[in-house]
């Protein structure tokens, strides 16, 4: 597929368009959830290349296509997810030299810049998926590079929160949030950008064999996990008080379903930070405490998956959006919720009810359970590839985009 040029689109873009870098990011998470439950890794938290070689050689066929599937989806959504992101951060380089731009700056839409960090964060972290799967001897240098991993999403995180200080320090100060056109969750996408840039804080907590960088991973993270929970409060009730007052906003419905991502980022999040507490404090978990984290935190989502697809129901979005003729940017906030709940599914199923016991590894009923997570996967992937030609394909550049 052959991109529109980024100076092309720069009067019509949005900072929504990172989202398609995201969603392929996400894609590639789920690709490497085949890796990390049914490959055995029992020297370190996460599989390396050389468990994975391990495996392949050893494995029966069942596990040696899923690790070729896996290595592919990673190696093409790796891919897409570099394509889009540099095509993006071209596109709103000059997007930043236009009218629209200053205007979104003085709008409720300035959040949506937050979507540039998103998208940076998921970056890093599809980053470490590929060394992780296709370096050899990587593990043996790891401790080094969490270090330059903590500086990465630091400096990512501190991009963010310049975003939210000059947002707020505006809305605060001068007033102009518009109440009335603050029917979505629109809002909430700050919270998930500072969640991704916390669940990447995490990752040395949860590999690391050094205290000293458990605890920076541990403390860092938290400011940004707890920023989220409190920003995602706020705009919730913000959000919901101007939809039962106005309705909710047709063209950012699916921004209904952005709980969905942030909780399974944050879930991640917190079981990263509990295992470096209890490989390196001496603070004891154990499967019952997941189970039952993961099981409420899935209930959420469930329970918000179904509020979000009644709204889009009402609406007809999917025929209209999605399957049909018209064009929103904000279609690719749906990708989010089915790979989060992809994600989500792997881990309750394996931190979760395999860890308590109540399903027993590649049983009927474990398989049964993959399945769904698959299944939502797949769905995803059509998406992905939908929405990228109907809104990145250089024939379609003069086509209009609704405004976000």
């Amino acid at each position: 597929m052959s991109m529109i040029p980024a100076e092309a689109i720069k009067d019509r873009y949005s900072p929504l368009y990172f989202l398609a870098t995201l969603g392929a990011g996400g894609l590639m998470v789920t690709f490497f959830m085949y890796l990390m439950f049914w490959v055995p890794h029992l020297n370190q938290p996460v599989p390396i290349f050389e468990d994975i070689l391990a495996a392949f050689m050893a494995g029966g066929m069942a596990l040696q296509a899923a690790i070729v599937v896996a290595a592919i989806g990673i190696a093409v959504f790796a891919y897409l997810l570099v394509r889009t992101l540099i095509w993006n951060l071209r596109a709103f380089s000059a997007y930043r030299t236009t009218e629209a731009y200053t205007q979104l700056r003085q709008s409720n839409a300035e959040t949506q810049l937050m979507a540039v960090p998103l998208a940076l964060a998921m970056g890093v972290n599809g980053a470490f998926i590929v060394g992780l799967v296709f370096v050899p001897g990587l593990w043996t240098v790891v401790e080094y590079l969490f270090p330059l991993a903590l500086i990465a999403f630091a400096a990512i995180g501190y991009y963010a929160l310049r975003i939210m200080a000059d947002f707020y320090g505006r809305v605060m100060t001068d007033g102009g949030l518009d109440c009335s056109k603050n029917n979505s969750f629109a809002q909430v996408l700050p919270a998930f950008a500072m969640a991704m840039v916390g669940v990447g804080l995490t990752a040395p907590a949860a590999m690391s064999t050094v205290p000293l960088t458990v605890g920076v991973s541990f403390i860092l993270s938290s400011f940004f996990i707890v920023s989220a929970v409190l920003l995602a409060v706020v705009n919730l009730v913000l959000g919901m008080r101007a939809m039962m007052e106005h309705g909710a906003n047709a063209e950012s419905a699916p921004t209904l379903l952005v709980i969905v991502p942030l909780v399974t980022v944050i879930s991640i999040a917190l079981l990263r930070q509990q295992h470096g507490l209890h490989t390196q404090f001496g603070v004891h978990g154990g499967g019952g405490e997941n189970f039952s984290l993961l099981t409420t935190m899935l209930m959420i989502q469930l329970a918000i998956t179904g509020l979000g697809l009644t709204v889009l129901n009402r609406f007809g979005y999917l025929g209209e959006y999605v399957t049909g003729a018209a064009r929103s940017v904000g279609s690719y906030a749906l990708v989010c919720p089915g790979v989060a709940l992809s994600v989500m599914t792997q881990f309750w199923l394996n931190k979760g009810l395999v860890a308590v016991g109540l399903v027993a590894k590649f049983s009927v009923a474990y398989l049964l359970i993959s399945a769904v997570a698959i299944a939502l996967q797949v769905a995803m992937i059509w998406l992905v590839f939908k929405l990228n030609a109907k809104h990145l394909r250089s024939e379609d550049a003069v086509a209009p985009v609704p405004a976000e």
